[in-house]
């Protein structure tokens, strides 16, 4: 969310940085909220006055009353009174007009760096580099679905039965595979010197309408009925969400932190559920970095973040590519994002498993994170907060066993996995 300051004395950067965002449709909302910060302020000074001339007016009926000025003591009670009547009135059409600049302000575009290519979909998205060796197997690599299968290690059949497309059952190797790679991402992480957690998956309306927008939520989140509460799409969400209204010491930016969660999507879109595999799914699990830290620094960690992904991914034997995402293709909340996909020896082609993304003081401004400075003549600040996908399996797994498959069925398994698979270098099919 925007600063209400910053836009009125940028009302042109703000439509331009609308223009390239390619959401034309919202150009009116600006002037709208213009007209509304004029009308607020009006107000707000008029109610300043009635409250300082209550005041006021108050202190010289005393004075008129010593004076014997009975009757015009008698008019100045009767004003205070009138004034009385008068301000809630007036309170109420000032926090009405709070309200109506804030639900706009939230519709409003983060500011995107000068940097990001103008594109209008992610079809306009720019290839940063690539990474590691793609390799053309010589032999034929079945569809994920068949290739776990052959390892006895999912089953989707029955999750339709309990839970609907969009749901999977792991087991044996792959669901080993699965754990080991997710307890591996975190040991990476914490080498890295970033803290470790594990957040709530539910979260209050007030932290999703903070960390994310509007649109997001309605593609994105499950309400659980009846409470104000809903399941996390990433940790990303709670590990946000737990600096709600604080206020940060300079001195202790920045909290660099992993989360492990489970994570839950609706998937609502063109895109889709996917049927008969695990790309695209309700329910997923996910080893996150999070970073809070002060505007200067967010740069530097933005690049360090989504490196992390790349280093890790080649660490698993799975090449890599950067991609630039274009301005239509952010989210309204981001100022930048690079997106990592893993290459699919089978189809011989990129897909993504993870998002790298900075946020400015969206987030922040959106839930009251401040920062301290250590000068303490200093005005407090918003921080900036930053996320990064580690790796988000089981769709992570495609790419793990499509690298790693060797021509006689078995999957190789990379060093860094094997002290948590029980010292396995390979693992073989059961049929």
């Amino acid at each position: 969310m925007l600063d209400i300051k910053f836009l009125r004395e940028n009302q042109s950067l703000v439509e331009n940085n609308i223009k390239k965002k390619f959401q034309d449709d919202k150009l009116p909302l600006v002037r709208e909220v213009v007209d509304l910060d004029i009308a607020y302020r009006g107000m707000l000074e008029e109610l300043e006055i009635m409250r300082a001339s209550v005041n006021k007016t108050s202190k010289e009926i005393g004075a008129l009353m010593f004076q014997g000025k009975k009757d015009e003591a008698e008019l100045a009670k009767t004003q205070v009174s009138n004034l009385k009547k008068a301000i809630p009135e007036a309170e109420k059409k000032v926090d009405e007009l709070k309200v109506k600049i804030r639900e706009i302000m939230l519709k409003i575009p983060q500011i995107i760096a000068d940097d990001v290519p103008v594109g209008k979909d992610d079809g306009e998205n720019v290839e940063v580099a690539r990474f590691g060796n793609c390799v053309k197997k010589d032999f034929d690599i079945p569809y994920h679905v068949e290739l776990m299968e052959r390892f006895n290690g999912l089953d989707i059949d029955s999750a339709r039965k309990t839970s609907g497309a969009g749901f999977y059952y792991l087991k044996g190797d792959v669901a080993r595979i699965h754990s080991a790679i997710l307890s591996y991402a975190r040991d990476f992480m914490i080498d890295k010197g970033f803290e470790y957690y594990v957040p709530p998956i539910m979260i209050r309306s007030h932290v999703v309408s903070g960390v994310m927008s509007f649109a997001e939520m309605d593609g994105m989140m499950y309400k659980i009925e009846g409470e104000d509460l809903f399941l996390i799409g990433t940790s990303e969400h709670s590990m946000v969400g737990k600096f709600a209204d604080e206020i940060i010491s300079e001195e202790d930016l920045p909290h660099a932190l992993t989360s492990y969660s489970p994570c839950f999507r609706k998937e609502v879109g063109a895109h889709g559920i996917e049927e008969r595999g695990v790309y695209r799914i309700h329910q997923f699990e996910k080893q996150e970095m999070i970073i809070i830290c002060k505007p200067e620094d967010s740069p530097e960690w933005f690049g360090r973040l989504w490196k992390n992904t790349v280093n890790f991914f080649l660490s698993l034997d799975v090449p890599v590519r950067a991609l630039e995402c274009c301005s239509g293709d952010l989210a309204d909340l981001k100022v930048k994002s690079i997106d990592v996909e893993a290459w699919s020896p089978r189809l011989e082609k990129f897909f993504e498993v993870g998002s790298c993304s900075s946020l400015g003081d969206a987030q922040a401004r959106r839930l009251g994170i401040r920062v301290r400075p250590s000068d303490n003549n200093a005005q407090k600040y918003f921080a900036h907060t930053l996320n990064n996908t580690v790796i988000a399996p089981p769709r992570a797994l495609i790419y793990f066993f499509e690298n790693n498959l060797n021509d006689d069925g078995s999957v190789s398994i990379p060093e860094p996995l094997r002290p948590y698979l029980g010292g396995k270098d390979k693992i073989l099919p059961k049929s």
